[in-house]
């Protein structure tokens, strides 16, 4: 297969959107294309302002340690620099950018974010996945990311600085199979205008061919300073980020502990094993709708070192599914004879609300 040309933009009279395409050697400076792309992206965002519509809505796509979350980074940081407010949306579940792994969400940026202090977490809105993995519940994560979706483009109907802004969206590195599917999804719900793919011609020949022609698609190289990542990084990473939401980047938080009844909260978990139609009485069929059940838990031992994530819901009426959580704590004891959880929590008792919705993600205090 050829080499795909990397990729730059212009922008010509008539304000439509262009690519220049030139093969370039391995002298590239990376900083030169990305910050092309920024240009780009802010006479976009001035567009946006004087015709009163909505700014750049763009999607980095690629493999895992090919430096989408850093490029997300560079062209958000850039473009408050130059006075705007974009939204962030975060769809990488393993590994959490805007909170704890096993979430996706989305927060405008309104200062620049420097490596290691995150961005600046005014009211985001997080939805409640549960996994570190995409494929461990798909159907749950195409109905989150559609609702987050949807409440993130009505923002823009809102608030006309955050639409002129427009959206930076990052993904996780699954980019094969249902991988991909995901992928096509979100473009879809987003209602995304360009996707950048870092570094995989074949991820970017099949956005291509699949993306309507009003989605632009363009290639570009991977960070030079993205390295791979091996799994007990990933896993030190992941830890890190929990107990960074518990004690701040810098020890700067105290959280509480927290002791509850177990009659006083209810917890679910989302998605119900799924079984074979063999072990079915004769004549039923399997549940569709397995993955996406709530499925009651009674609090036990089960239940230690979990995070929990606390739903905004008010009553068990609401849909849990598609409801955003207003924080998480994690379970630090479980007390069967009196009956009693202790909770790690960054609010005191009593708790805002009573409804949790178990994760995958566990976390011991060291």
């Amino acid at each position: 297969m050829a080499a795909v040309p990397v990729q730059e933009f212009k922008l010509e009279p008539d304000n439509e959107l262009r690519f220049e395409t030139e093969l370039k050697g391995d002298s590239v400076r990376l900083e030169v294309i990305y910050l092309n792309t920024h240009a780009v992206l802010e006479q976009l965002r001035r567009k946006a302002e004087a015709e009163e519509g909505r700014g750049p809505i763009v999607m980095v796509v690629g493999p895992a340690d090919v430096g989408k979350s850093t490029l997300c980074r560079m062209m958000l940081n850039w473009g408050v620099r130059m006075g705007r407010k974009p939204l962030f949306v975060d769809l990488d579940v393993g590994q959490g950018n805007i909170s704890i792994p096993g979430t996706i969400g989305a927060v405008m940026v309104e200062r620049p974010a420097m490596p290691g202090d995150g961005y600046n977490l005014n009211a985001p809105l997080v939805y409640h996945y549960g996994h570190i993995s995409p494929e461990k519940n798909l159907e749950l994560l195409k109905i989150v990311t559609s609702k987050l979706a949807s409440f993130v483009l009505q923002k823009f109907e809102t608030n006309k600085r955050v639409a002129h802004s427009g959206m930076i969206i990052n993904t996780c590195g699954w980019v094969k199979g249902d991988g991909y599917k995901l992928l096509t999804h979100a473009a879809s719900a987003f209602e995304v205008d360009l996707i950048v793919v870092l570094d995989q011609e074949r991820l970017y020949n099949e956005l291509i061919r699949d993306m309507p022609n009003f989605v632009k698609v363009v290639f570009q190289p991977k960070s030079g300073g993205a390295v791979e990542r091996n799994r007990q990084f990933r896993i030190s990473t992941r830890e890190s980020k929990v107990r960074q939401y518990f004690y701040g980047p810098k020890n700067t938080l105290f959280p509480q502990n927290v002791q509850v009844n177990f009659d006083d909260i209810k917890v679910f978990k989302i998605g119900a094993p799924k079984v074979s139609a063999a072990l079915l009485p004769e004549g039923m069929m399997p549940d569709e709708n397995s993955m996406t059940r709530i499925v009651p838990v009674s609090p036990g031992p089960d239940l230690l070192h979990h995070i929990m994530a606390m739903s905004y819901a008010e009553s068990t009426e609401e849909d849990l599914l598609t409801t955003n959580v207003l924080g998480f704590v994690c379970v630090l004891n479980v007390d069967t004879e009196k009956q009693k959880l202790t909770l790690l929590s960054p609010h005191p008792a009593p708790l805002p609300r009573n409804i949790f919705l178990i994760s995958d993600v566990q976390y011991m205090e060291i």
